[in-house]
């Protein structure tokens, strides 16, 4: 049974969300200034260290990293209640094996969040702009952030 639940969940998940690439010319111009950034070189996500397993939709492995905007918002421990515009949190998705899957980055903008999804192997955008998936599960977490907490 409960098997056939996330199978089910999985499936309607899949059906909401395909084809929710809403800005792929944004998307591939936020993936082009992560990249030119060195994104893997910038600071971890608080708990992330070093690769970690993961039951979220990102990947059975993940690397989270945060840019200056968030680093400088956690050092600060001021008791944030929103991440500041700037902010930029990547996240790479690997397989069981070690294969990159995907990449994910959220960029706090004026509007808010602007989500981005990427395939690994071809670096196309999957999901982008503010696609009703990201925001739906985003929700639950301190400013639409799920993997750490505002300080």
């Amino acid at each position: 049974m409960r098997i056939a639940s996330w199978s089910l969940l999985a499936t309607a998940l899949l059906a909401i969300s395909c084809g929710d690439d809403q800005d792929p010319e944004g998307a591939k111009d936020l993936l082009q200034r992560v990249r030119d950034d060195g994104y893997t070189k910038w600071a971890r996500a608080p708990g992330y260290d070093e690769r970690r397993a993961s039951s979220a939709p990102h990947g059975d492995q993940v690397d989270i990293f945060v840019n200056d905007v968030v680093e400088g918002a956690l050092a600060s421990g001021d008791g944030l209640e929103a991440w500041p515009v700037g902010s930029i949190i990547a996240k790479d998705g690997y397989d069981d094996d070690g294969t990159l899957a995907l990449i994910a980055v959220m960029e706090k903008r004026n509007d808010g969040w602007y989500w981005a999804e990427y395939d690994g192997e071809s670096d196309e955008s999957i999901y982008s702009g503010k696609p009703a998936v990201c925001i739906d599960c985003h929700a639950s977490g301190d400013d639409e952030v799920r993997a750490f907490s505002l300080p």
